[in-house]
């Protein structure tokens, strides 16, 4: 089924609309999910939570594209089920090496108090990554935003691990140089 005929079902609170979103976006919300959180079961029931936060969240909201808007849900969940898990035993899964290879050029969200000021650096990034050769955004985003490992990028993409690593350290060295160039490192 179309994506808007899934959303106008949700429009219309028709139970059809979960049924029809889980038959398309299962697997790719699914994936999101684990890549997160490395268990099938915790991956499992963000599932169907993001299903739950789409019923929810449609009406008032009409994603133009259903499948970034149960993304973002999934991995919102994803990550906040991962702070619980992790909150009594630290380690494991990307999350840690991804937030340690961003914190070289992307200033601690932490010390930048307004929310303004939080959607102003997600605007740069977002300005960046389209100055990106396609792949090079792609890969970036599919380590940055899904949480993919080296590993499966490379397998995704055809090139070694070592050429991902690199490829990423460079683009991250540009990221940094844009957002110095923005003055972003300068407010903080």
């Amino acid at each position: 089924m179309e994506d808007n005929k899934i959303i106008e079902l949700y429009l219309q609170r028709q139970e059809t609309a979960i049924e029809e979103t889980a038959k398309k976006y299962q697997k790719y919300c699914h994936s999101i999910a684990y890549n997160i959180l490395f268990d099938k079961n915790d991956a499992d029931e963000v599932v169907n939570d993001t299903y739950l936060g789409a019923w929810n969240s449609i009406p008032p909201h009409k994603p133009t594209i259903l499948s970034t808007f149960l993304g973002k849900i999934t991995r919102r969940i994803s990550i906040k089920k991962w702070d619980e898990k992790t909150a009594q035993k630290r380690g494991g899964g990307e999350i840690p090496l991804v937030l340690g290879e961003l914190s070289e050029c992307i200033p601690d969200l932490n010390s930048v108090e307004k929310e303004l000021e939080n959607k102003y650096l997600s605007e740069l990034i977002n300005n960046f990554l389209l100055t990106l050769p396609k792949t090079e955004r792609k890969i970036f985003i599919c380590r940055y935003w899904y949480l993919d490992s080296i590993l499966s990028i490379s397998n995704q993409f055809g090139f070694s691990e070592s050429k991902i690593k690199s490829m990423l350290y460079r683009t991250r060295k540009k990221m940094k140089i844009f957002l110095e160039k923005e003055g972003v490192f300068d407010e903080i």
